[in-house]
């Protein structure tokens, strides 16, 4: 009989500080039971590392990544395109120059070299092409070097630099945007000297010319603007 009153004694069931437990839910206190999670382990998130340094570890990885791929060369792709814009303000006292090729008219480009808008727009086109900087980073109009230096030096290099990489003109298509003068008569001249300057065939170099419909400072003659597109074919 001592020994049947014993085991009517509930035992103690102990559990490890470390196996959290979980009770059944819908189960009275009779007939609660405890099951011990040996496999899972529950670790805290703690407080001095909340998720926006993380995100800033992320993005400051993510950024020197771009920096250093940055400094990789440039991909070698079969076919390249770029595309190139400039504007300038047409002031009395310069001289108008599209081109290479001085057009007769009342006002200028003000610009700190020659202000050819169509040059610097293909030039700009070609390095886009490339994936270099433009033509502002590379020439820029804080040296003193480049006063009034013809656009055509831009040129030169911007060729120079598509050569080196190993790629040739496939085709290019330039828009000249503005009110005044009437580019009819001179766009052949100017599509010859762009032509001689590519070292291209006439037959890939097209040119347009638009009026602005007197809308805004191109509408009004008081700036010209170009568009333009290159494609780049691989040697």
């Amino acid at each position: 009989m001592a020994m049947a009153s014993s085991l009517s004694v509930p035992l103690p069931i102990k559990t490890s500080p470390k196996q959290p437990t979980v009770q059944l839910p819908g189960v009275g206190p009779c007939g609660a039971r405890s099951l011990q999670l040996p496999s899972m382990k529950f670790t805290a998130r703690p407080s001095s590392s909340p998720v926006p340094l993380v995100v800033a570890a992320a993005t400051s990885m993510v950024g020197a990544e771009t920096q250093s791929g940055a400094a990789n060369p440039a991909k070698v792709l079969p076919l390249r395109i770029g595309h190139g814009f400039d504007l300038h303000r047409l002031e009395p006292g310069y001289p108008l120059i599209i081109g290479g090729i001085n057009i007769p008219h009342d006002r200028g480009c003000e610009a700190h070299s020659d202000g050819d808008v169509l040059l610097h727009c293909v030039v700009d086109a070609i390095l886009g092409a490339l994936g270099l900087p433009d033509i502002g980073q590379i020439f820029p109009d804080t040296d003193p070097k480049w006063k009034g230096a013809a656009s055509s030096v831009f040129m030169e290099e911007a060729v120079r630099l598509m050569h080196e990489a190993g790629y040739e003109l496939g085709n290019l298509d330039a828009t000249l945007i503005l009110q005044r003068p009437k580019l009819s008569p001179h766009k052949e001249a100017i599509r010859a000297n762009l032509c001689k300057l590519l070292g291209a065939d006439p037959s890939v170099v097209n040119l347009k010319a638009k009026t602005h419909e007197k809308v805004d400072s191109l509408g009004e003659n008081r700036s010209i603007a170009a568009h333009t597109v290159v494609l780049l074919f691989r040697k």
